[in-house]
């Protein structure tokens, strides 16, 4: 009875349209007022204070500054230009370049709407200048913003490390194979909407352009070689490998590129520093949320409850699945992370669900939540950015969505797509 009240409670607070972080504090701080257990309201300040002071946490404002100082240096450009060289030929060819510029950026930013804030406005100009339907244009732009949050590094990894205590470098690992393979699933997906279009290509460019733009982006696409080389190499944490990420932007932005000076500092900072406080304070809120739901035992219940339901493994994930698909329609990422992340954890614990699978899972389940109405950040972002409708685009998306849904569909069955490198390179 108190998993409905609780649970029940923090949907109608969402229902009716306050903020996650919000809905989760009010959850909580409501369940032990109405109670009259205020010695246990005392404890707020501090539980909220205590989730966000994790060494691990203080990655993401490092990955999101990176990501920012890269939009607006020169270096998402670069990416492009790289990108395009490489498979703009083929027919729909701005198209496959998005994917893989997308890749190419995840390896940087770790964040998919900084990708799709960023890059996207870089895809967008570019294919609206070659005449591709705007439709087309801003569905792939937001797809493949998706990888980001998969591919290492990922902003999302990092917190779901931070509530499990799962290692960050086998995460970051784990969704190595996965993340090409959305890739992979979209140049699919492009190529079949291209050729029943009849879309243009261009003709092949000469070995000598692929190398100036190669040489062009060379220094950019060394960014993740220097994150996920320095992190398994364990010469830098995680957290530390961020700080790495956003000095070697800096550098190449400010003294190598030069497109950025002094001046626009201040303003990289701020929207930096708004968007780290969005993030903390649904972490801070959920900090308290979660302790609620460890007090009252409800994690032990809903296990029980799912186990009595099946003893299938499968038909448990399904459930599990079904319900982060759904709450990705309404929930953005970060909150779907950290309100169902000590909900759903124990369960995958109780039917031997390895933890690093189950992270890669709900990652890819939160990004498929982003592109979904009504309230999937990327859809609004690439929405406002092209000019179009929600409807229009979310009609253009499906496609994508359908090659999205298979390579999870894929890490959910086979559990090697995501386990198989973190196991051959760290061990079990």
């Amino acid at each position: 009875m108190t998993t409905f009240l609780i649970l029940g409670a923090l949907v109608i607070l969402i229902a009716i349209g306050l903020p996650i972080a919000v809905s989760l504090g009010l959850t909580a701080v409501g369940f032990y007022a109405l109670q009259g257990d205020f010695r246990i309201l005392a404890m707020v300040p501090q539980r909220m204070f205590s989730s966000t002071t994790g060494f691990t946490l203080l990655a993401i404002p490092f990955f999101i500054l990176a990501g920012n100082l890269m939009n607006t240096g020169g270096i998402t450009e670069r990416i492009f230009r790289f990108a395009d060289a490489c498979v703009g030929h083929v027919r729909g060819g701005l198209g496959q370049v998005n994917v893989l510029a997308s890749l190419f950026f995840s390896g940087m930013s770790g964040a998919a709407v900084a990708d799709a804030a960023g890059l996207g406005q870089v895809e967008l100009k570019a294919m609206e200048d070659k005449g591709y339907d705007p439709d087309f244009s801003a569905a792939i732009t937001a797809a493949s913003s998706t990888i980001g949050p998969v591919f290492p590094p990922s902003i999302p990894f990092v917190l779901y490390s931070s509530i499990t205590g799962v290692s960050v470098a086998k995460l970051f690992l784990a969704g190595v194979v996965p993340g090409v393979l959305m890739a992979l699933a979209l140049m699919v997906a492009v190529w079949i909407v291209a050729h029943r279009s009849r879309m243009p290509k261009r003709p092949h460019i000469d070995w000598l352009e692929i190398s100036r733009s190669f040489l062009g982006a060379a220094l950019s696409l060394l960014t993740p070689v220097i994150i996920i080389a320095g992190i398994f190499g364990g010469i830098v944490t995680p957290t530390e490998a961020g700080v790495a990420a956003s000095a070697y932007a800096l550098i190449l932005s400010m003294f190598v590129y030069k497109e950025i000076s002094i001046r626009d500092l201040p303003r990289i900072l701020w929207e930096t520093l708004q968007h780290t406080i969005r993030v903390m304070f649904v972490i801070a809120a959920a900090g308290f949320f979660g302790w609620l739901l460890i007090h009252q035992r409800v994690p032990n219940q809903l296990v029980n409850s799912l186990i009595g339901f099946s003893d299938n493994p499968m038909v448990i994930m399904a459930i599990v699945v079904t319900i982060l698909l759904v709450l990705g329609m309404f929930l953005e990422g970060i909150a779907v992370i950290v309100l169902t992340v000590p909900l759903f954890a124990p369960v995958m614990t109780q039917i031997g669900v390895d933890p690093v699978q189950f992270g890669v899972i709900m990652i890819m389940c939160s990004m498929v939540g982003l592109l979904t109405p009504p309230v999937g950040m990327v859809l609004f972002a690439v929405s406002s950015i092209a000019k179009i409708g929600v409807g229009r685009l979310s009609r253009a998306l499906l496609p994508y969505l359908a090659g999205l849904s298979a390579v999870l569909l894929a890490v959910i069955v086979f559990p090697a797509v995501s386990t198989w490198l973190p196991n051959l390179l760290l061990g079990n």
